[in-house]
């Protein structure tokens, strides 16, 4: 794959990489945007192209993480982009997963069979476990950075949250999609739609690429900038 750069064409990013079509639209940025430039469309929607890039960039190669720069983006920009990601896994790639389940168990010729009751449960179970995830991020650590951002409260807010109570409690909520992903290819045996169950199994490694570089985010680029301002508000013992 390309490295992205802001004279490339949007689309030959694109091209390179056809799972950055969800990634652009978190930015507002629909498609149709012809032969214009990464840095014509951005100037376009209000992007910035500096911010827009590297997301795709860290997106689209798994060595390119240039953590300096990120760590200069403004926090805002940066929860922003997260709260759009939330939204898609929330409204798009969760939806589209429990259809691809229902299928696949519908086209099994036992559906009752324990192993696809077992499937399903696992399914949900996580399912469950990623939306909490989601809504705790968006109730509680979000709504913190903003407030230190606006410098309100902010003692009172710290008393009662930080980020080493989000380091504590953060889990990587990518790995049980490994799991799910091998009772689908190693061990879920019997007779079985195999273009269901691919399909399927494509968008779990969908799921779990972005799952992945959400959490890489968070975990690089997140944290430390917030703690950096908790040190800045409240000492070098925040």
């Amino acid at each position: 794959m390309i490295l992205i750069t802001s004279d490339l064409k949007l689309a030959d990013a694109i091209h390179s990489n056809y799972l950055l079509i969800p990634v652009v639209t978190r930015f507002g940025v629909r498609l149709g945007f012809g032969d214009k430039t990464v840095k014509a469309v951005c100037a376009e929607h209000g992007v910035d192209v500096e911010f827009f890039t590297t997301i795709l960039n860290v997106f689209s190669h798994e060595s390119y993480f240039p953590q300096e720069r990120l760590l200069r983006f403004d926090v805002m920009q940066l929860v922003g982009y997260l709260e759009k990601t939330h939204c898609y896994y929330r409204t798009v790639l969760i939806p589209m997963l429990d259809k691809n389940m229902e299928a696949f168990v519908e086209s099994a010729a036992k559906p009752s069979e324990p192993e696809v009751l077992l499937l399903k449960n696992f399914f949900a179970q996580y399912k469950n476990e990623l939306k909490a995830h989601l809504k705790r991020e968006e109730a509680v650590t979000f709504p913190y950075i903003t407030e230190l951002v606006k410098k309100e409260n902010t003692q009172q807010l710290h008393e009662k949250y930080s980020m080493k109570i989000f380091e504590s409690e953060h889990e990587n909520v990518d790995e049980k999609l490994y799991d799910l992903k091998n009772i689908l290819i190693k061990y879920l045996q019997g007779d079985y739609d195999e273009g269901v169950r691919n399909t399927l199994i494509f968008n779990i490694f969908r799921l779990e690429k972005d799952l992945k570089d959400h959490t890489r985010i968070e975990n690089k680029i997140l944290t430390p900038i917030v703690k950096k301002m908790e040190r800045t508000l409240f000492g070098s013992n925040a």
